[in-house]
């Protein structure tokens, strides 16, 4: 009989997935009003809708049907040539811009909430840029403090929608002996527990059985999440931004979840340029775009979690 294997040579343990599994995912964009996510969102699906310079410019979502580059899937179909040809779609939505109090119902809060309660994923937008002619909703720029904003927001929203669980098992519960009550009812407790000791769920040590409950209250702190930090053209073109290292170091403190700086300014003027312009604008400046460009629509690099994180970790203060 072959020896056991040891723990030590045991593969790496996977961690359970958190969320619905599909083929056609959503993800939402959030963040503080005034932060470049209507502007970023014309540019990756190439709509124009309204990108104004005052909180809640935008009330209902925007949506949008953003096609996903893979040249794998061009080059099956250029050698199968299949009648139809389908590839993966990422739906965007546009969310407006949460403030502080949003989960008491601060600027139209719980409706905003509820629709981040309806994607998969979320772009995280931050304002890493200083312009007196665009406001910001607590009159200085402080990404790591809207980072601390939002995230609290997305947690007390979970844990109001917990303990209203909580209150209706325990109603269920006097009316029946099912032990599934039961079980719901202690996984609602560790929920709770976990987020008012300031974490997202998504950072939890969940059981396999805990995931299959937890996925179907579609908690806003499970949903993973990529952070896009929006710079000025001069500061993304030289790599070099005094939020973007305190911004990387609370990401870190906080899940390491994926970074991605980029530029709207930048991007919506080679938006507005023609393709060999563009292509020569960048050549000349010796810069490459974040949200590419494709004959047909595409989120280009922002689809891929192989991020820049060596950009970020090389970028010195000013």
């Amino acid at each position: 009989m072959p020896p056991k294997a040891s723990k030590k040579d045991a593969g790496p343990v996977e961690r359970p997935i958190l969320g619905r599994f599909s083929s056609h995912l959503k993800i939402g964009i959030v963040g503080l009003p005034n932060v470049g996510k209507s502007t970023f969102f014309n540019i990756v699906t190439k709509l124009a809708i309204p990108a104004e310079n005052f909180p809640f410019c935008t009330i209902e979502p925007n949506e949008a049907r953003v096609y996903v580059p893979d040249e794998r899937f061009d080059w099956l179909c250029q050698l199968y040539k299949p009648k139809s040809e389908v590839s993966a779609y990422l739906e965007i939505n546009d969310i407006a811009g949460l403030v502080r109090g949003a989960h008491a119902g601060e600027g139209l809060g719980n409706a905003f909430l509820s629709h981040i309660r309806a994607v998969d994923g979320i772009f995280h937008v931050l304002r890493a840029f200083e312009d007196k002619e665009i406001t910001h909703i607590d009159d200085t720029v402080d990404p790591v403090r809207d980072l601390e904003t939002i995230g609290e927001e997305l947690r007390l929203k979970d844990i109001e929608f917990m303990k209203n669980k909580l209150e209706d098992l325990e109603k269920s519960m006097k009316r029946s002996n099912d032990k599934q009550l039961k079980i719901e009812h202690e996984l609602c407790e560790k929920l709770i527990a976990h987020l008012e000791s300031g974490k997202d769920v998504r950072f939890g040590d969940w059981k396999i059985a805990d995931i299959e409950i937890l996925n179907t209250f579609q908690l806003l702190t499970a949903k993973p999440v990529v952070y896009l930090v929006n710079m000025s053209e001069k500061d993304y073109q030289r790599k070099k931004n005094k939020f973007l290292p305190k911004i990387h170091a609370w990401v870190q403190e906080h899940g390491g979840e994926t970074i991605i700086p980029f530029s709207c300014a930048f991007e919506q003027k080679l938006a507005d340029m023609p393709a060999d312009e563009a292509a020569k604008y960048c050549s000349e400046n010796q810069i490459t775009r974040q949200v590419m460009s494709h004959n047909y629509t595409g989120v280009g690099n922002l689809s891929s979690i192989n991020v820049q994180l060596q950009y970020v970790i090389s970028v010195a203060k000013d």
